[in-house]
C-alpha cells in the first residue's frame, strides 16, 4: 500500500505508514464468513509517524484504546463483505481520527458559580437532610 492518505489539502500520511491485514470476520453471513478473510486491521505507528509532534500527542490521547502497547494505532473494519470496501473505510476512519486532532483544545476559562445556583445547591442539600433524618428513629 504506497497510496498517499490525505487528511486535508496539505497533510498527507504516506502508505508506507500504514499496514494492513485481512482476517476472518465473525458473525453471521454464512458460509462466506468462513472461507473469506474480509475484516480489516489497520495499524499506524502514531510514534514513529511524519506528523507533527503535537498533532501525535493529541491523537495518542484521543485513541488511548485503540492504541496498542508498542504505539499502534489499532482500526478493525467488518462493515461490509468486501475486502477492498472494509480497507477503504478503515482508511477513512484513521483520517476522520486525524482530522479530529488537528486543532488544538481551547482554553478553559476559570468562571464561578452564580450566587444562585449555590443557593439552590444548598437548599437541595438541606432538603435531602431534612428528609434522611425524618427516616431516623426518635432519639430519647
Amino acid at each position: 500500500m504506497a497510496e498517499l492518505l490525505p487528511i486535508t489539502p496539505d497533510l498527507h500520511v504516506p502508505g508506507h505508514e500504514l499496514r494492513w491485514h485481512a482476517v476472518r470476520s465473525g458473525g453471521p453471513g454464512g458460509q462466506n464468513v468462513n472461507k473469506v478473510a474480509t475484516k480489516i486491521e489497520l495499524r499506524f505507528c502514531v510514534q514513529q509517524s511524519s506528523l507533527p509532534e503535537p498533532v501525535r500527542l493529541r491523537l495518542m490521547e484521543r485513541a488511548r484504546h485503540r492504541v496498542t502497547a508498542d504505539g499502534d494505532l489499532v482500526i478493525v473494519c467488518d462493515e461490509t463483505r468486501s475486502r477492498a470496501q472494509n480497507l477503504e473505510r478503515a482508511r477513512c476512519k484513521l483520517a476522520e481520527l486525524i482530522r479530529g486532532a488537528l486543532p488544538p483544545p481551547k482554553q478553559r476559562r476559570k468562571t464561578r458559580p452564580t450566587r444562585a445556583s449555590v443557593a439552590r445547591r444548598l437548599d437541595a442539600k438541606a432538603r435531602l437532610k431534612a428528609k434522611k433524618a425524618a427516616r431516623r428513629p426518635p432519639t430519647d
